[in-house]
């Protein structure tokens, strides 16, 4: 692999933001005569339960919109709607869950809008498309894509395999970014937090 292309590709992986979190992620490596399904193709390549999650979420974030013009009188409605949706992402984290295959778990070491990075105690080959699997246990959600491994390097707990994504719906990758921004947002509050604890 080219330096330069080696660069190219880092600076779209780092396009977006990236935050280091550990979440589940299925890696399935694909044979080299793979063709990568074209973005209209890319639904007819996912999973049932992946196609249901993300329609689902888009749907919940468009029903709760219009009632925020609503003020006052829907107060009581809204607090419904969110103990009604927090049933229904139980039951999709369920669902998604049993898409989670054992013999292809990884473990993130960070993840963002552009691609993630996992822990692997065997070197993957720079170069290779794989088939993943995010599992997003705090959205209630998962994502289901195509990606290339741009560069693998050593570590202290075996080898960082970096994946930039190579096809991924636009709502997935918007998916991803609001999870790792929300994630920041959790542990910027936590590290204030603690910080406050000490100082008194």
């Amino acid at each position: 692999m080219e330096s330069a292309t080696l660069q190219q590709k880092m600076a779209q992986y780092h396009e977006f933001f990236t935050i280091k979190h550990a979440l589940n992620v299925n890696v399935v490596p694909l044979d080299n005569d793979f063709s990568l399904p074209d973005a209209a193709n890319l639904v007819s390549n996912m999973p049932y339960a992946f196609q249901i999650a993300s329609h689902m979420s888009s749907v919940d974030a468009q029903a709760l919109r219009p009632l925020r013009n609503l003020g006052e009188h829907a107060k009581d409605l809204v607090e419904y709607l969110h103990h009604q949706n927090k049933k229904i992402d139980l039951m999709m984290s369920f669902i998604l869950q049993q898409q989670d295959e054992e013999r292809h778990r990884y473990r993130s070491v960070e993840f963002g809008g552009g691609g993630l990075a996992v822990e692997t105690q065997e070197p993957m080959q720079e170069g290779q498309y794989v088939e993943l699997k995010v599992f997003l246990s705090e959205e209630a959600a998962g994502v289901f894509c195509y990606a290339e491994v741009i560069k693998c390097e050593p570590a202290e707990d075996g080898f960082h395999a970096y994946l930039l994504f190579s096809r991924i719906r636009e709502e997935d990758q918007e998916l991803l970014v609001r999870a790792s921004l929300h994630l920041q947002t959790v542990q910027l509050r936590a590290r204030s937090k603690q910080q406050h604890n000490e100082s008194n």
